[in-house]
């Protein structure tokens, strides 16, 4: 793709918002493909997630951070921090809420912290698909009494309406410049790390709420054979042995539904054949221990 000077723009974005406002949804289908884990439970992106869109305006870098909620353990400050710092790093901030004209303490932690930094801030307000298309302009007018916000787009993540209007206003915000990436990138997360997710969240939407939140996914091999299939071996971690009786499940009918389902999309992800092995194993309050969060992939940037 020919950077013409002058008219190549290029930059980093950040999606912010509470757990569970679909910024793991827009961003996949901003970026065209699955690379975020969704589910119906909240802070389902742990880690830093950077995916790339490229077009012949230029090249956004996406930053999905974790959801910005009020930490409970080591593994919730880890997130909280991640998403923080990235604000400072980026050259626009898109801040996802849900359409309401209610502002609650998590909405008002996040402008707190949007009050102290010079970021463009574009107010994206998702999931408009699910309210009468005559209440969007209220809930602008609220949220915009509370901001200085560059642009505010109303979109729906899920139903893709919208989202070409919020690319162009990006965009409009970047600087000039040339491209970070090849244009082929869509990721810079290690194939290993997008497998580990996947399962867990397969996991996470088939155990619905039986199980909390604390489990994570350690990929303890992936070896490609000379016929091109992948033999890959993973382990579920999760903090009590009931946990682990219900991933397991009656005969083991619960991790073989789990397995399959992930192995499904790791073989369309990888475009290949796929032996997927998943074993699960105890580890008490792993998300407050420094060394099992740095061993399970949270580690301090």
């Amino acid at each position: 793709m020919e950077q013409e000077q002058n008219k190549y723009k290029s930059g980093f974005v950040t999606l912010i918002g509470r757990p569970n406002v679909g910024k793991s949804t827009l961003m996949n289908h901003l970026i065209g493909q699955k690379i975020a884990i969704t589910s119906n439970k909240p802070q389902t992106t742990r880690n830093r997630i950077q995916t790339v869109y490229t077009d012949e305006r230029g090249q956004i870098v996406f930053l999905d951070t974790p959801g910005i909620h009020k930490a409970k353990n080591k593994l919730g400050e880890y997130m909280v921090n991640a998403a923080r710092e990235t604000l400072k790093e980026v050259d626009v901030i898109l801040w996802l809420v849900e359409p309401t004209a209610y502002i609650g303490a998590g909405e008002q932690q996040i402008l707190r912290l949007l009050k102290q930094i010079k970021t463009p801030v574009i107010l994206v307000i998702n999931k408009v698909d699910t309210i009468p298309k005559e209440d969007i302009l209220k809930y602008i007018d609220r949220y915009r009494g509370e901001y200085d916000f560059a642009e505010i787009v109303p979109v729906s993540a899920l139903k893709k309406l919208n989202t070409d209007t919020l690319l162009a206003e990006l965009f409009n915000y970047l600087p000039y410049g040339h491209m970070f990436y090849d244009e082929d990138t869509v990721t810079d997360q290690p194939v290993r790390q997008i497998v580990a997710e996947l399962i867990r969240e397969k996991a996470l939407r088939l155990l619905s709420d039986e199980i909390p939140h604390g489990i994570a996914v350690v990929i303890e091999k992936m070896k490609e054979r000379k016929n091109g299939m992948f033999d890959i071996e993973a382990t579920i971690v999760c903090e009590r042995d009931s946990h682990k009786g219900i991933i397991i499940g009656k005969g083991g009918a619960m991790l073989k539904k789990i397995a399959s389902s992930a192995r499904y999309e790791i073989e369309h992800m990888m475009d290949a054949k796929v032996n997927l092995q998943v074993w699960v194993k105890v580890r008490r309050e792993w998300r407050d221990s420094e060394l099992y969060l740095k061993n399970y992939g949270y580690k301090e940037s």
